[in-house]
């Protein structure tokens, strides 16, 4: 799967590594839905950074889509808010 990380680029990852990384999303949303700032940067920073550890970057010039979309390490939590769904930032 092709994995777009706004303001970086992208990365192709194995179906096999989305158990990891379906972890980190639920934790993410769990920590959006109570509200905690500090879980959630903590959280997202390891997520964006298991990407980057378990997946190929492609090459800048790639014009590959992106069937998943994550967002910058600088989000806030209301700028991830509104790119969920029901299933948090990985379907699944």
């Amino acid at each position: 799967m092709i994995t777009r990380i706004m303001g970086e680029g992208q990365w192709k990852l194995a179906d096999s590594h989305f158990t990891e990384l379906n972890k980190l999303d639920d934790e993410l949303l769990d920590e959006m839905e109570s509200g905690d700032e500090e879980g959630f940067r903590r959280t997202l920073n390891a997520l964006l950074d298991a990407v980057r550890r378990l997946g190929t970057p492609l090459p800048d010039d790639a014009t590959e889509p992106s069937e998943l979309i994550l967002p910058a390490p600088d989000a806030t939590l209301d700028e991830v808010r509104q790119m969920l769904s029901d299933d948090g930032l990985i379907p699944g």
